[in-house]
């Protein structure tokens, strides 16, 4: 390899673990500029519907087959619980909890995924590591919510605590399911599969929310627009295309330290740019959980990353 070849990879390399790093941590923030005007579940179906056809789209165009009927059947059932029960509760908690915190919550992902690693594939095994740091991220989680810890600052709102763990339940059950599911075998054919259906699904909550009664486009201010323009092209289009590029350069281990940060990207943001609180119970807080993931990702070697951004 000529020096000027390894050069660019390396460029593209840092360009790739920027992009991953950096953008899918703002985009915390992003949702939270556009709840702020767009009915959630609305501005979440308008997302995943624009990302999920260019990508669906871009694959027809390079060849790739469009997915048989089983496969369309295990996308929508992923669909439901991803992007309705994990993105469409974080879009709704959102309006309730600072974004900064919403990425705290959603880091505890690996915590609910060995779980189900251990209860439903029953591929891994209840270690005395593994359950330290399941402890130490459910304390974090608890940091983060009750009252009775005097921490200084309020604890965040229960109902959206609530709505963001139970997201995160369900995108633990929807990755354990996904390595049982017939799914086409282009990841980015397949994430596409998902992303329109789920933002099929999504406008169908919104329409039984009534939000698209409320809704007036032209009352919406061209920074809530620019705020969904972000999330579908930087959050969802180009991201989700440097993490397929790098999990085909590097390890999944080495890929999956954006989960580490996403959430201190997401809270300096959130405190820099939204005003968001940043006190002694979101500092304790956030670094027992991301303690947690650390513990929890470094334990297996070949463990795949969890959570693709937000």
């Amino acid at each position: 390899m000529s020096l000027a070849t390894s050069e660019t990879s390396q460029w593209k390399t840092l360009l790739a673990f920027g992009i991953i790093y950096f953008v899918w941590g703002s985009t915390f923030l992003a949702i939270r500029i556009g709840v702020e005007e767009v009915p959630p579940f609305l501005l979440a179906s308008m997302r995943f519907l624009a990302a999920g056809l260019a990508l669906y789209l871009w694959m027809l165009v390079k060849g790739e087959r469009t997915p048989t009927a089983k496969q369309w059947g295990s996308a929508t059932l992923l669909a439901l619980l991803i992007f309705v029960g994990n993105y469409g509760l974080l879009f709704w908690a959102e309006q309730r909890v600072p974004s900064g915190i919403t990425a705290v919550m959603m880091a505890t992902i690996p915590a609910f995924m060995a779980l189900a690693e251990i209860i439903i594939l029953q591929t891994q095994r209840l270690t005395l590591r593994l359950g330290l740091a399941l402890g130490i991220g459910f304390c974090g989680v608890a940091v983060l919510v009750l009252r009775s810890l005097n921490l200084g600052g309020e604890p965040i709102d229960r109902a959206g605590a609530v709505a963001l763990i139970v997201g995160a339940i369900n995108w633990s059950l929807a990755s354990a399911l996904s390595r049982k599911l017939p799914l086409p075998q282009a990841k980015t054919m397949s994430s596409g599969a998902q992303m329109l259906a789920g933002g099929v699904l999504l406008a169908a909550v919104a329409t039984m929310r009534g939000e698209f009664a409320g809704f007036h486009p032209a009352a919406v201010s061209g920074r809530a627009w620019l705020a969904l323009l972000y999330l579908v092209v930087a959050g969802s289009i180009v991201a989700f295309t440097a993490y397929v590029w790098l999990l085909q350069h590097y390890s999944p281990t080495k890929v999956g330290t954006y989960a580490y940060v996403n959430p201190v990207v997401a809270v300096l943001l959130g405190y820099f740019a939204g005003g968001e609180p940043l006190g002694e119970r979101t500092i304790l807080g956030s670094a027992c959980v991301l303690a947690s993931v650390a513990m929890i990702t470094t334990a297996g070697a070949k463990r795949m990353p969890s959570k693709v951004g937000a």
